[in-house]
């Protein structure tokens, strides 16, 4: 059946623009279910003069909005937090549909997605400015933080609700207006979170939602009247769109891809550790960009954690992400399993022993995008399994004789996301958490992501920019510092 034959039995996708839901005159694309292969959704490429539409309905509405009382904007938000908890169910549902996720990391990011709201609300605090009398002879200075007018947020496919949940409200809680670009994969939660912030009483234009790929980013990025952009997605995108927006005088955080590190020691709890690594290697299909990749295995402890990972892999059930029984669920598409299953083949030809090969699992049958937990022992650091992030259910493990070795694996990575250790010791930890490049770090934690009120702050290849996205940083980069010098 032909593109425009399916189109025509789906639904389309809506835009947003100005408040209210539309259907773009764009040419289309065809959403599937990753779990199940099916059609499921009609998603426009917006045409030119739609995205110039939204930057304007944005831009139009931003004095209004700039100048109602932050405790008014935030009680929207609340209003918001309040919708999103309601629909939770559907919400959640929305996201194994789009992404695959299983139904309990779809209520995970949910979660994250709803404390990245609770921050927003909180956010008239953090943009209390500071005084100073007597700067001179009757001269007082204060500083205060001003909304920059248009923002931009595009987000990524693995996160369809958390991660524009990591943007817009903390945008528009500073007074901003929003134009958001979600990933054409994944759009149908992005304009469900429209729809619900809409109903939560926010004035029209000040968000507004538009669908399409590179020429509507492009267009997005040299509008004059965007003022900054905040973009999740592959460190060459990153690169990318932060230089396209500095280029194009706007303020831009770009967070870009990982291969991030656990390290475990022999005095770690193995048991602990595995389970730990497996949730963190495996958990959304390895589809994240905090996901454990490469196992550094200190001493002793590489035998028994292989074992321990090996036996935890095999339990595992690989399947659709609604069914409540799966513990992981599909690749986002077939182009993603195509260039998975190709970097298991690098990882033989390379020399690396394939001690778990996911390709050979049942799920692989199904009709969707299925692969399963694949674990390579004897990894060099050098082999490209071990140097390029992957983003799939692939595990890398390399040797290391003891922490210094250790340590330094995981800083010749070009990337500096996330690193974690597994061990009893604090003096290890410590000496861990002081050595290492990477802009989070996890002790016995698998997935150090922070929570709101911290930034997420990725190092070297894994962020482009200088304020990240959250915390106290969120809030710096979505205003700009006034200070007045005052005689009376």
């Amino acid at each position: 059946m032909s593109i425009s034959a399916i189109a025509t039995q789906l639904k389309p996708c809506p835009i947003y623009i100005d408040g209210r839901a539309r259907i773009s005159r764009g040419d289309v694309l065809i959403q599937h279910n990753p779990a199940t292969g099916e059609p499921v959704a009609e998603i426009p490429i917006c045409t030119h003069d739609e995205v110039a539409a939204a930057i304007a309905s944005a831009q139009a509405a931003f004095p209004a909005w700039s100048a109602t009382p932050v405790l008014n904007r935030c009680r929207v938000l609340f209003h918001f937090h309040q919708l999103m908890e309601k629909h939770a169910d559907e919400l959640i549902a929305l996201v194994t549909e789009e992404n695959g996720k299983v139904r309990e990391e779809a209520r995970g990011s949910f979660q994250r997605g709803l404390e990245c709201v609770e921050f927003a609300c909180g956010v008239s605090s953090l943009m209390m400015g500071e005084t100073v009398e007597h700067v001179g002879a009757d001269v007082d200075g204060w500083s205060t933080r001003r909304p920059l007018g248009v923002c931009v947020g595009i987000t990524p496919f693995n996160f369809p609700l958390m991660v524009p949940l990591w943007m817009f409200p903390v945008a528009i809680a500073c007074g901003n207006t929003f134009v958001l670009k979600p990933s054409e994969r994944v759009p149908r939660s992005s304009v469900r979170l429209l729809e619900l912030v809409y109903e939560a009483g926010l004035p029209a234009g000040v968000m507004n939602l538009v669908h399409g790929t590179k020429p509507v980013v492009d267009q997005l990025l040299t509008d004059p009247r965007v003022k900054a952009v905040s973009f999740v997605g592959s460190s060459g995108v990153a690169r990318y769109i932060y230089a396209t927006a500095a280029a194009n005088g706007k303020r831009a955080q770009a967070l870009g891809g990982a291969k991030n590190h656990s390290v475990v020691m022999p005095d770690a709890d193995m048991k602990h550790s595995a389970t730990t690594i497996m949730s963190s290697s495996f958990g959304c299909a390895g589809e994240r960009c905090v996901a454990t990749s490469v196992v550094v295995a200190v001493g002793e402890a590489a035998d028994p954690l292989l074992a321990a990972l090996k036996k935890a892999a095999d339990e595992m059930k690989v399947g659709d992400g609604a069914d409540r029984s799966s513990v992981m669920g599909p690749i986002i598409n077939s182009e993603a399993k195509k260039r998975i299953l190709n970097y298991i083949d690098v990882g033989e030809q390379e020399g690396a022993k394939l001690a778990r090969d996911g390709r050979k699992d049942p799920c692989c049958d199904n009709d969707g995008y299925f692969v399963g937990p694949t674990i390579f022992d004897n990894v060099k650091p050098s082999m490209r399994i071990a140097r390029e992030e992957i983003f799939g259910p692939v595990l890398s493990v390399v040797r290391a004789r003891d922490l210094q070795e250790a340590v330094d694996v995981v800083n010749a990575s070009e990337y500096g996301n996330a690193s974690s250790i597994f061990t009893k010791s604090g003096h290890t930890a410590r000496e861990f958490s002081a050595k290492v490049q990477t802009g989070m770090v996890g002790i016995n934690v698998g997935v150090p992501a922070p929570v709101a009120i911290f930034p997420f702050t990725g190092w070297k290849g894994s962020f482009f920019g200088d304020l990240h996205a959250l915390g106290k940083d969120g809030v710096k980069f979505y205003t700009e510092t006034r200070v007045v010098t005052c005689r009376w």
